[in-house]
């Protein structure tokens, strides 16, 4: 709750996508004992074994982005050709402000 009130204006909590005009929702349930967060590249249970693909900001832009545009018949060769988005992540510092 603490990122939602720290930029309330990228964020919201409600479910349907409709009611969070643009905003991402930011699920907090999922930060409990027994929940799961999925892991970069990780495949999804759903049919043609989709990934959870890092992607570029940019490509966020696209109209056409859907959470199945990559499986793990093809997640290899997008790594190969658009390189790692998330390689970044672990190798740079980062500092995140103080919440609350």
């Amino acid at each position: 709750r603490a990122i939602g009130a720290t930029v309330p204006d990228l964020v919201s909590w409600e479910w349907a996508k409709r009611a969070r005009k643009g905003k991402a929702r930011l699920d907090f349930t999922q930060n409990a004992i027994n929940k799961t967060l999925v892991a970069p590249y990780s495949p999804r249970p759903s049919p043609g074994a989709p990934v959870s693909m890092p992607i570029s900001w940019d490509e966020l832009e696209d109209p056409d982005l859907r959470p199945d545009s990559w499986t793990i018949r093809d997640v290899a060769e997008r790594v190969a050709q658009a390189g790692d988005p998330f390689a970044q992540v672990l190798t740079d510092a980062q500092e995140l402000p103080t919440l609350g």
